[in-house]
């Protein structure tokens, strides 16, 4: 065994004191993860509200005259075209009427050629001193009281053939059809209720309260853009982005008493028919040139007291990362303000054995497995 003399054994032994070496982490016996790389993506700057979507047109279908419905032409839920027929109410009674209508018409067309004979002929004999002003006068009136009354059964005719059109219920707007509450065979008339309601489909509107707070500081920025350049996307309640962008095209005139906020609506192409009315949605506002920012999956989050953080794995080692989420999201994906600078390999599966410091082994997995 080799002595060292005194000063050189003092100096090795504060050297490995002073400079301990690391145990490097076992393989073997780290724990597996799931990991995604905190990557850097172009974000919109947006405002995220609750929004609804609500047909442009609405049409509630009556019954405007009293019969027994003879026929449902439509089909539940299907798409319509303007004019196209609904419903069919037994027209023979209002044929007839319209027959009668002008067979008193007739009658009095005749009554007044007859006054008019008999008022010439009354003229002709006062001309020739044989008649009296008196006969003149009551031809006279004869013949206002004939035009009168063809006048009257005129009117009465043309409302007997509208009543005859009534018959035949049309669609007054094209769109989509609802369900039937009458079926043939029943009386229908103006005392029966909606029938059937038809909504338009492209476009919709999608309207959503924006409080005084947001409004006003958007009055108040100086670089705001043109409220019909503002794009809009919505996205649904699975969080799926809907692939049209839509344009700001209202804002109400007053303010809502009992919530202090302003409703905006915008209009929404609708080709494909996803968008339904009443539909509730998410509705971001796109109100700035894109940013770059540090994007992971909401899943990778984790709050306690102390706000929220993320594990990620440095080393072969799981370290905490203290984070600032941000606005602007798109689903299940959040937006880093402060904490992450990208590239960071963030852990997203097996968060529930990762302790800080433990030993890891990063397992790479992909985007579509990392949002689940």
């Amino acid at each position: 065994m080799v002595r060292l003399p005194a000063p050189l054994w003092a100096l090795w032994l504060g050297a490995a004191l002073c400079n301990p070496v690391r145990a490097e982490p076992d393989p073997a016996s780290a724990l597996p993860v799931g990991t995604v790389v905190a990557e850097r993506r172009a974000i919109d700057k947006a405002l995220d509200f609750v929004g609804r979507v609500e047909a442009v047109s609405r049409v509630e279908v009556r019954a405007r005259v009293t019969g027994f419905l003879d026929a449902v032409l439509f089909k539940e839920g299907e798409l319509i075209k303007d004019g196209a027929p609904l419903y069919r109410i037994e027209p023979d009674l209002f044929e007839a009427a319209v027959k009668q209508a002008e067979g008193t018409l007739e009658r009095s067309r005749a009554a007044e050629t007859l006054a008019k004979i008999q008022l010439n002929r009354a003229q002709e004999l006062l001309d020739r001193n044989s008649g009296t002003v008196v006969a003149r006068d009551q031809a006279r009136a004869a013949l206002d009281q004939a035009k009168g009354a063809v006048t009257g059964d005129e009117a009465s005719l043309e409302t007997a053939r509208i009543n005859l059109g009534y018959t035949q219920i049309s669609a007054p707007i094209a769109g989509k059809v609802g369900r039937t509450s009458v079926t043939k065979g029943n009386v229908v008339g103006p005392d029966s209720g909606v029938l059937t309601s038809i909504v338009s489909q492209d476009p919709m509107y999608v309207t959503f309260p924006v409080s005084q707070r947001e409004f006003l500081r958007y009055q108040q920025g100086g670089d705001r853009p043109d409220r019909s350049k503002v794009g809009v996307r919505i996205r649904f309640q699975d969080g799926s982005e809907y692939g049209q962008v839509g344009r700001v095209d209202f804002v109400n005139i007053s303010v809502d008493r009992a919530t202090d906020t302003v409703v905006v609506r915008a209009v929404m192409p609708n080709p494909g028919g996803a968008l339904r009315d009443g539909q509730l949605v998410r509705v971001a506002l796109q109100v700035g040139a894109p940013e770059q920012k540090v994007v992971v999956p909401q899943a990778a989050l984790i709050a306690d007291q102390g706000g929220v953080y993320v594990f990620a794995v440095e080393d072969g080692r799981a370290v905490t990362k203290r984070v600032k989420p941000g606005p602007g999201g798109t689903g299940p994906d959040a937006v880093i303000e402060e904490g992450l600078s990208g590239g960071e390999l963030v852990i997203v599966d097996g968060l529930q054995r990762v302790r800080p410091g433990i030993p890891v082994r990063a397992n790479p997995i992909g985007p579509s497995a990392s949002r689940t």
